[in-house]
C-alpha cells in the first residue's frame, strides 16, 4: 500500500517538475536579453579589455580594437567613442539604420557594388586557390537596438560587405560583414580593413598554441608573478612554433640555420628518416617535415602543409631528445 502511494507521488513529482520546467522555457523565450545590464554578462570582458589597454598605451587615436562577433555590442562601440578610440567588427545583428524604417542589411542592398578583391587562400587539402570578393560600403547612421534607445545614441559607422562572386564546390562562401567608426571612402580602404581583420586569425592561432600547446591553464601556479612569468615564457614558445608553421608556407627556399640550432639539424637527420616528401623538398621545408613527423605528422603527397598541432607535438619531443642528448654528453663525453 505504502509503495503504491508512493509510486503515485513520484509519478505527480514527474509532471510538477516538468510543467515547471516547460513553464521556465516559456519565461525564459519572452524576457529580452537586453534587459539585462551588460557587467552581469560575459561580454563585459571586451569593454574591460578596452579600457584596460588604452590605460597602458596611452594613445587611444593610434588603436584600433579588431574583434569577432562576439564583440558585436553597442556598449563597446560607445566605450571606444567615450575612450576616443577606433574599432573594427564583424556583425552578426542586423540592426536599424537611419531613420529607423529599415535595418543595415536592408541598406546595404542599394549600395552598387564598387569593386572587386581577390584573396588567395588554400583548400581543406592544402591546395592553393583564388577567390573574388565583390565589395561595398557605405556610411550610415545605425541605431541602437530598441531596448537600449534611451541609454545609447546613435552612431555614424562605415559598414562593409565582402561577398565571394560565385559559390564555390567543396565549402562555404566567403563572406564578411565588418563595420568600424573610421571612415571607408575608396576600394583601397576598404581593402584594407580586409586585410586588418585578416589579422586576427593569426591572433586566435597564436592563443591556441599557447592555452592548447603550452597548456597555460593546466598551470599549478599559486602567486600572480608567477603566472606572469610563465606565461611571459610560454609566449616566446608559442611566437616561435606558430613562426615556424608560417614561414613553411612563406619562405620555403630560407636556409635552415634561419629556424634551427645546428644541433637540431643533427639530431632531426639522425631521429627522422627521409620519406619520398621531405627528400625532393628544400632544406628548410625538409627539417620542419621531419619536426612534424615528430608530432604525428604523415607527409604523404597528398597532406597539406603541417599545422600548429603536429608541430608543438614535434618541438616537445625534440625538446626532450634534445635534453638526453645533451645529459649523454655530459657524462659521456
Amino acid at each position: 500500500m505504502m509503495t503504491g502511494v508512493r509510486t503515485k507521488w513520484q509519478g505527480t513529482e514527474r509532471q510538477i517538475t516538468k510543467h515547471g520546467l516547460s513553464m521556465k522555457l516559456k519565461i525564459k523565450r519572452h524576457v529580452n536579453p537586453t534587459r539585462v545590464p551588460i557587467e552581469q554578462k560575459e561580454s563585459y570582458r571586451w569593454l574591460e579589455n578596452m579600457r584596460q589597454s588604452m590605460a597602458l598605451l596611452g594613445e587611444p587615436a593610434r588603436c584600433i580594437h579588431i574583434g569577432d562577433r562576439e564583440s558585436d555590442i553597442d556598449e563597446l562601440f560607445c566605450t571606444a567613442y567615450d575612450l576616443c578610440t577606433h574599432f573594427l567588427v564583424r556583425t552578426c545583428v542586423d540592426r536599424l539604420a537611419g531613420d529607423g524604417q529599415r535595418t543595415v542589411a536592408h541598406e546595404m542592398e542599394q549600395v552598387q557594388l564598387k569593386g572587386l578583391h581577390r584573396v588567395k587562400l588554400r583548400d581543406k587539402k592544402g591546395r592553393p586557390m583564388t577567390a573574388t570578393l565583390e565589395l561595398r560600403y557605405q556610411r550610415m547612421t545605425v541605431l541602437p537596438p530598441i531596448g537600449k534607445h534611451q541609454r545609447y545614441p546613435a552612431l555614424q559607422l562605415s559598414v562593409i560587405h565582402a561577398q565571394e562572386r560565385n559559390a564555390p564546390r567543396g565549402r562555404a562562401r566567403i563572406e564578411w560583414k565588418l563595420m568600424t567608426d573610421m571612415p571607408v571612402r575608396s576600394r583601397a580602404e576598404a581593402v584594407e580593413k580586409l586585410n586588418w581583420y585578416a589579422m586576427r586569425w593569426k591572433v586566435e592561432t597564436f592563443h591556441k598554441i599557447l592555452k592548447s600547446g603550452c597548456r597555460a591553464e593546466e598551470s599549478k601556479l599559486r602567486t600572480a608573478d608567477r603566472l606572469a612569468n610563465l606565461i611571459g615564457v610560454f609566449c616566446i614558445l608559442s611566437w616561435r612554433l606558430f613562426w615556424l608553421t608560417m614561414i613553411s608556407r612563406s619562405v620555403p627556399q630560407a636556409p635552415p640555420e634561419v629556424v634551427f640550432t645546428q644541433t637540431e639539424i643533427e639530431l632531426l637527420g639522425r631521429v627522422v628518416q627521409d620519406s619520398p616528401r621531405s627528400a625532393q623538398a628544400p632544406p628548410l621545408l625538409r627539417n620542419l617535415i621531419k619536426l612534424a613527423r615528430l608530432g604525428g605528422y604523415l607527409a604523404r603527397a597528398s597532406d597539406p602543409a603541417p599545422g600548429n598541432t603536429v608541430m608543438w607535438r614535434g618541438m616537445r619531443r625534440l625538446i626532450d631528445i634534445q635534453l638526453g642528448y645533451e645529459l649523454a654528453l655530459t657524462r659521456c663525453g
